[in-house]
């Protein structure tokens, strides 16, 4: 598409941190209105702040649990409240857990699938028809390289992430002709908070190089630019090789090879090597 960003009023979940607000700071830079929604109000309303004050353009901030039931809906209501006609939606917003599954919240990983695949298929069905007619915007769902991969210890979020990578390509292509563009954005390992609640043993997502949220969103927006954005795009050359090598493998390879990677033992006893 061409992307006009001064035309837009862009809903993005997720913002108040990492990839999210990397997403806001820079389509404040390029004069697109912004709604933000996360569940941290204190700082949701500083970057808000933040953002009015250096780009001049309309930010409002609404916390929301995404865990909700309903979401899409009480959302779509919170929004007209402030007089506001979203034109673009980005689904950034999710978290993940770090254990065997026998040994899970049965509680967390329901919260994890509401936030996860509830809240991105409900809100973008409550917020297409504007979008549509508006004609000109673009809905970013965030998948992630995990989509491609069986991942021991995250199985909920593997799912889930496949689950938003096959839901955003079918509606790329229902959406083919009204003017609105879809696609999925799948990053790696990204410097952010998202390890943060998953305990120590979670270190072991980035224990390798990452990439930060700025790149992850300066790929997604190049894809945005393209003449004919396919329905998804994955963001930093390692990865894209990690998910071609992935294609190669059976089932049974991938998951196994992910059960080494993913284990938090082996990782402590390289690092143990290494410094001896």
């Amino acid at each position: 598409m061409t992307a006009d960003y001064r035309a837009q009023t862009v809903l993005v979940t997720g913002a108040s941190s990492g990839i999210g607000a990397a997403y806001a700071k820079a389509l404040a830079a390029r004069g697109s209105n912004l709604v933000l929604v996360a569940r941290r109000a204190e700082r949701l309303t500083s970057m808000a702040d933040e953002l009015r004050r250096t780009h001049n353009v309309r930010v409002e901030a609404i916390s929301f649990d995404l865990s909700h039931p309903e979401v899409g809906n009480e959302l779509r209501k919170a929004v007209a409240d402030r007089g506001v006609e979203v034109t673009s939606l980005i689904n950034n917003a999710a978290f993940g857990t770090f254990a065997p599954f026998a040994d899970e919240d049965p509680g967390r990983l329901a919260a994890e699938i509401a936030v996860d695949v509830t809240a991105p298929v409900e809100i973008t069905a409550a917020f297409l028809p504007q979008m549509v007619h508006a004609g000109n915007g673009f809905i970013i769902t965030m998948a992630g390289v995990t989509a491609y991969f069986p991942s021991p210890r995250m199985a909920v979020y593997s799912a889930a992430k496949a689950f938003v990578l096959s839901f955003t390509e079918s509606l790329w292509a229902e959406m083919r002709g009204t003017g609105l563009t879809v696609f999925a954005v799948c990053p790696g390992a990204t410097a952010t908070e998202f390890t943060t609640g998953m305990g120590p043993a979670a270190s072991v997502l980035t224990s390798g190089k990452t990439r930060t949220p700025e790149d992850v969103v300066a790929t997604a927006l190049a894809h945005l630019e393209r003449r004919n954005p396919g329905p998804t795009v994955i963001d930093g050359r390692s990865n894209q090789l990690g998910v071609l090598m992935s294609r190669l493998m059976s089932r049974s390879a991938s998951a196994k090879m992910m059960e080494r990677v993913l284990n938090p033992d082996r990782a402590a006893d390289e690092t143990s090597r290494t410094s001896s």
